[in-house]
């Protein structure tokens, strides 16, 4: 699975998922890569399931008394799925997320050119002398396009 569909979840946002009234004692499976958020002081005690941990989330989430849980434990434990909120971080908070957008909008396009596209430029040796001339225009003259 790419990295943009992995996107990284910290532990606050996981503790403000889980704080909401239907989420319960439920098991928090996140498709992607759980992190430590260092602004929050007190984690809660959660069971979380995870494709990776950062070491410090881990460590975190372990010393509250929660579960690090892979999903080879979460099968075993709920192979249907009951009691688990499945979640995902923001795709759109990447750093190339910037760069996307319609032509006019407020991004900071990176793209290699604008306009039609171009063919490598064909170099070709018209004199034994060994220098060398370009035959954009040439072929243009002579009525065969572009060579």
């Amino acid at each position: 699975m790419s990295r943009t569909n992995r996107p990284p979840m910290s532990i606050a946002q996981l503790k403000k998922f889980m704080d909401k009234k239907e989420a319960g004692d439920k098991i928090a499976v996140v498709v992607g890569t759980v992190t430590d958020d260092v602004r929050m002081y007190e984690v809660p005690k959660m069971t979380v399931c995870a494709l990776r941990f950062s070491e410090t989330a881990r460590a975190r989430i372990t010393k509250a008394g929660g579960e690090c849980l892979t999903f080879d434990q979460l099968a075993l434990r709920a192979p249907t799925g009951e009691n688990t909120l499945l979640l995902r971080g923001a795709k759109s908070h990447r750093e190339t997320a910037k760069h996307f957008g319609a032509p006019g909008a407020h991004t900071d396009g990176r793209t290699r050119r604008r306009g039609a596209p171009r063919s490598p430029v064909r170099w070709w040796s018209l004199t034994g002398s060994g220098a060398a001339l370009p035959l954009w225009g040439l072929g243009r003259l002579c009525g065969l396009g572009r060579l």
